[in-house]
This record gives structure tokens, sequence and C-alpha cells, in this order.
């Protein structure tokens, strides 16, 4: 199999697009799966001789408007042509201005004329899509994503002996420079403040006037004797920038781009993690993907001195996940992905009024909606997710006649009522878009992980197919970790599992509610459970049940089939190694009671097993 991927970008130039695309091409040239070749194109012919001369199966594209315009060329008012629509080999492009909007609406028609707007041609030209933004969720089957990349960089610089709060970027709109003067103003008596703000080869300061504008603007607000302002305008080459912030107590940004700006995310914060200082953002949307760091390092939440006191250890969690190795992977992972629906590709056959949806869809561009199946919304909750101070729970007491493995029936929502309650209360909003019978699944759940959690010290929690699990959400909503992993929000298990940082044999526990049935390997998916467990670790699962059950049988689309005793105990139990049920099954279900859509009657079962040596212990 030819494993040849060109990556294109634009002739070297001052320009954030093109540091991107060789930070990049450094990390995937390494690859032992792909052959990724590095190609500066300034035109169609260049992009043409390079096909020529490397014969690649996919083409990935360093795709912004202004820096390979050559790609859609403007022939009228609001109407672009695509001039590498006749190439066959997939064409994958990376969406640098990227929103949840923007990946919802890419589309693969691969059409050789494109009405609309310059800012409608990043989600139009492709086959496929790469966002460097982890936040996005994953609706749109033709977009991928991937983590941020932190240069490496080891900082031998010591710590100011007074305050030296560093910022650098374009003189582009709305970068804030001013409100970092007057930030450190109110906060400091004595301080320096270090700004880099080059001209830019893109865009409107090729002179520099804008960067000299905005430099003599800082110089003016200084009034406090003891505050120093040193400016430069000097382009600094990748590990130039980072001695520059390696040479400061903080880095900030304080950007105004709110919501509605439809801007991606910044890459300064990439470069001022890589020298381990602390860095504090606006609650700009550019910074979305550090929003979740805890102690907070946005101005609106704590002043600066907090977030210098805090130090780096509020990064280090995202500064350990976004390294080469982890984005090496991440797009071996696409590329693979990529190949696999190219081999796949099926004309699936429709009626007229579908055909002539279809038709129209692809005339205006816009996306075939039947992709999903999710709810349209552009955050994984609207639930307010800040961890409660007096929150507690009390486990449900299990009757010395019922098992933890066993059928969620109406005497099980009698019993699990409590846990439904409590959940209702942590996550209301989301508990009520859920199917109010089969609550009793997240209910069980939330239940037994939380009974299991005293018997370890520091518990290790992994939710797998955590989009929308309220079981997950409440159990972080008072006070626990949980590591999360979804297609919608980052990867399916089998996925995670392979990736270099995932540690095998480390959870305490791993919680899954009704997930495997929509799993078309659940073979590999009970194998991944059984290896990332822990000795003495437990795996809690639920699962559509309706046993007897055969392939040829009714069943709902979303599921790849319905599970039975046969399945739990002979087919899946032995795949698990050194792993075995808590307690006996209670899995007879002659007549379950749950309907779905009026048409399917099925119920929900549970599967709860633990790693090591069998115990004749019984969890109260």
């Amino acid at each position: 199999m030819n494993k040849t991927v060109l990556f294109v970008s634009h002739k070297k130039a001052k320009c954030g697009v093109y540091e991107f695309g060789k930070s990049v091409t450094d990390v995937l040239q390494v690859s032992k799966n792909y052959q990724f070749i590095r190609v500066e194109c300034s035109s169609l012919d260049d992009l043409q001789k390079a096909i020529a001369i490397n014969v690649p199966a996919a083409i990935i594209y360093n795709y912004y408007p202004s820096v390979l315009p050559w790609v859609a060329t403007r022939i009228g008012p609001k109407l672009y042509r695509n001039n590498i629509a006749s190439i066959q080999i997939p064409q994958i492009g990376i969406i640098h201005e990227i929103t949840q909007h923007i990946a919802d609406t890419a589309t693969n028609y691969k059409k050789k004329f494109i009405l609309g707007g310059v800012s409608d041609l990043s989600n139009s030209l492709f086959d496929f899509y790469i966002t460097p933004d982890p936040t996005l969720l994953l609706r749109n089957p033709f977009v991928y994503k991937t983590g941020r990349l932190i240069p490496s960089y080891q900082n031998d610089f010591p710590l100011p002996s007074k305050p030296v709060i560093g910022s650098f970027g374009f003189a582009t709109p709305k970068k804030g420079f001013e409100n970092i003067v007057r930030l450190v103003q109110q906060e400091f008596d004595e301080a320096v403040i270090r700004f880099n703000i080059p001209a830019a080869d893109f865009g409107e300061d090729k002179d520099g006037a804008k960067a000299r504008g905005i430099a003599e603007k800082c110089k003016a607000l200084i009034v406090k004797p003891g505050v120093q302002i040193i400016l430069t305008h000097d382009f600094l080459d990748a590990r130039t920038m980072l001695d520059f912030l390696a040479k400061n107590t903080v880095n900030i940004f304080l950007y105004e781009h709110d919501a509605t700006s439809g801007k991606g995310l910044s890459s300064a914060v990439d470069n001022a993690m890589a020298v381990q200082r602390p860095v504090a953002v606006s609650d700009a949307v550019m910074f979305r993907h550090i929003f979740d760091i805890d102690p907070s390092i946005c101005v609106t939440k704590n002043n600066l001195k907090t977030i210098i006191q805090n130090g780096f250890a509020p990064l280090e969690k995202h500064y350990n996940e976004w390294n080469a190795e982890n984005l090496l992977w991440e797009y071996e992972r696409i590329m693979n992905a990529v190949f696999v629906k190219q081999r796949n590709k099926k004309l699936h056959r429709m009626g007229i009024i579908r055909t002539v949806e279809s038709k129209l869809k692809r005339l205006l561009n816009t996306p075939d909606k039947s992709f999903t199946w999710l709810r349209d919304a552009d955050n994984v909750t609207y639930d307010d997710m800040h961890v409660g101070g007096s929150l507690q729970y009390r486990p449900i007491r299990i009757p010395p006649n019922v098992s933890l493995n066993r059928i969620l029936d109406n005497n099980a929502r009698k019993l699990y009522a409590p846990a439904i309650d409590k959940i209702t209360e942590l996550v209301p909003k989301s508990v009520s878009i859920k199917i109010a019978e089969a609550n009793v699944q997240q209910a069980f759940v939330f239940d037994t992980v939380y009974r299991y959690l005293c018997k370890y010290l520091n518990p290790k929690l992994l939710c797998v197919g955590s989009y929308e699990d309220t079981a997950s959400m409440s159990l972080i909503k008072m006070g626990y970790s949980v590591e999360e992993i979804d297609p919608m929000i980052n990867y399916s298990l089998q996925e995670y599992f392979t990736k270099p940082t995932t540690v095998k044999n480390s959870y305490d526990i791993i919680f899954s509610t009704s997930v495997i049935e929509h799993d078309p390997n659940d073979e590999s998916f009970i194998k991944c459970i059984s290896d990332l467990l822990a000795p003495s670790g437990v795996a809690v699962i639920t699962c559509d049940y309706k046993d007897g059950w055969k392939p040829d049988e009714a069943k709902p689309d979303i599921d790849a089939r319905f599970y039975t005793q046969h399945d739990l105990r002979d087919r899946l139990l032995p795949l698990m190694s050194n792993c075995y049920l808590v307690d006996e099954p209670q899995w007879d279900c002659p007549n379950p009671e749950f309907n779905y859509l009026g048409r399917y009657q099925y119920t929900f079962a549970t599967f709860v097993v633990k790693k090591g040596d069998k115990e004749k212990t019984r969890i109260k």
C-alpha cells in the first residue's frame, strides 16, 4: 500500500500559519507508518509537479485562503473555482479558523465552483478536514481534530529578581497589548513589561507601522516610575521566541475576541507553555482550550499575582498531553481512518425525495445532516459543572438477594430511585433530555462506581462513552477526577488504547453506560477494558439486553446487537484476562419492560467484573 502523504504549505514567510506547518511536519517526518513529505507550493503548477515526483496516496493542505490563494481562485462576486477538485486521491484541509459551526457545515462535495465568500472556502474544498482544536465536538464524519503541539524546550534561565511580564504577537486587531500595560500597573509598583510585536508578511502591516503604533500607545500608558516597558519588533525564529518567553516571570495574552469572532485557537499559548512558566489569558474565545484549567489562569477569575503564585502546576496536564508523540499518533490514526473510509466508500440507494434533497444540498453546498443522530448543541453539557463544596451521597443498600449483575427493570428503577434523584439534582439539564425509563442505567453506574470509590486511595477513573453521560458528569460535579473518552469529544476506546500516553493496567474503575452495544467490534472493546484495568480494578458496564436474541432479529438501527446471557457469560467474560464477575448474575428476563420507538421491546443488563484473584467477598 502506498503510504506517501504530501503536506502542502506556502513558501517561507513571517506568518503563524507557516510556523504551524513547519512545526507539524517536523513531527510527522519521524513517522514509521507513513512517509509525510513537506512541499512548499506557490502555484497549482508547483503542486502538480510535487504530485508527479512523489506520487502520494493523499495530500494534506496547511490551508488558509490568503497563504494558498491558488487552491481556489475568485472568478466573480461570491464565486470561486476549486482548482484541486479534479485530483482523485484523498485531499485533507487543515482549518485554522475553526468554530463548531464551521466544522459541522464542512462538506466533501469537491465541487468545481463554490458559491460564497472567502470565509466559505476552508470547509468546502476538500474530502476531509483536520482541526487543531481539542474542544471541538466531532459531529461531522469528514472532520477530525488533534490536540495542540507544545514545542520541546529546556528552560535554563533563572527566574527574574523582579516581576517580568511578557507577551508577543503580530499587530492584528484586538491583541490587547494596552490592556496588559494597564493590568500590570494595577497590580505592581515595580515590574518590567516585555513585548515583541513584529511586522507580518500577510495582512495589513508589512511595513510594521501598526506594530510601532501599538508600541507608542503602550509607552504612553506607563504612569508608574517603577514599571519599565521594553519593546522589540524583530521577527523571532522559533528558538529565539522560546528564549524570549523563557526569560519572563509570566507570559500573558489579553485578546479581546468574543464568541462571535469566528476565531480559531491561539498558538501563542502553545509557545508560552513550552517554557514552563506561568501563563495568564483573557476570557477571549481563542483560549477556550485552556478554560478548564484549575485553578484558572484567566485574569477575569484570578489576579495576575495569584496566577504567578500558582506557578506552572495548573498547566501540567495539558503540557503532558499536547506533545509531539501524541500529535504524530493523531495524524497517523486520522490517515488510517481516511484510507478506510475511501476503501469502504459506497453509493447508498435513496428514494426520490431523498435524492432530490441530496442534490439540492450539493447545489447549495450545505451538509447532509443525516450523519449524526446526536443532539444539535455546541457544548458537551449546559449544566453548571463547578464542583459543589457540600455535595454528599450515600450508596443504596443492596438487599441480600440482589446482585450487582442484574436486569435494570422496574424493580431496579424503584431501588435506584435515590440515585436517579441525585443525578437529577447534580445535572438537571442533561437528565432532562434523556429517556426517563433509561435513566436507571446512569443511576446504577453512578451508585456502583460511588460504592467502590472508598476501596481505593486516589482512585483513577475512566469513563468510556462520556458524551452526555450523566453518571460521569455527576461524579465530576462531586469533585472526582474522571478521564473521559468518546468518539464525539476525542477517541474511541480502541483508539485511546493505542495512544502513546495511555497507561495500561492502571485504572481502578472503568465505567461505560450503554455504549458497548453500539460498537461493531465488542470483543476488542471488552479486551481493551480488561487490559486497562489495574489489578483489583473494577469495570461497571450496562448494555441493551434481550435474552435469546439472534442477529437476524429486529433491533434499533443505532445498536449493533442486543446482549444475551450467553454473550455476557460465555463470549465476553472469557476475553477479559484474569477478570471475574463480582457476584452471581441475575440475568433472567422473559418479559422485558422497556419499549423504544414503539417498535423494540427489550431491557438493560449490568456487567460488573473485577480484575485479579477471585475473592469470596460481597459488596454491601
